[in-house]
């Protein structure tokens, strides 16, 4: 490896343990959950979950889940 990616890689590192570096906008992930796999996405502050929960509650434990994980990187917008 030559010495210009050494230093990226570690200001990689480095900015990987600044986690207030990041805020997504948007993305998709197909959530594993206890029954079923389930999708999961997160469009501009809302996010969105193809469970029965979510439906009704426009929350779930997949997306407060995703929440909790990206604590400080999304930007959920407020309940009308």
């Amino acid at each position: 490896m030559d010495y210009g990616m050494i230093g990226k890689l570690e200001k990689a590192k480095r900015y990987a343990e600044e986690r207030q570096r990041f805020h997504f906008n948007r993305f998709e992930v197909t959530f594993q959950g206890d029954n079923n796999d389930h999708n999961v996405s997160f469009d501009n502050g809302v996010f969105q979950c193809d469970c029965e929960f979510f439906i009704t509650h426009k929350r779930c434990g997949h997306s407060m889940a995703l929440e909790i994980l990206l604590k400080d990187m999304i930007a959920v917008a407020a309940e009308a």
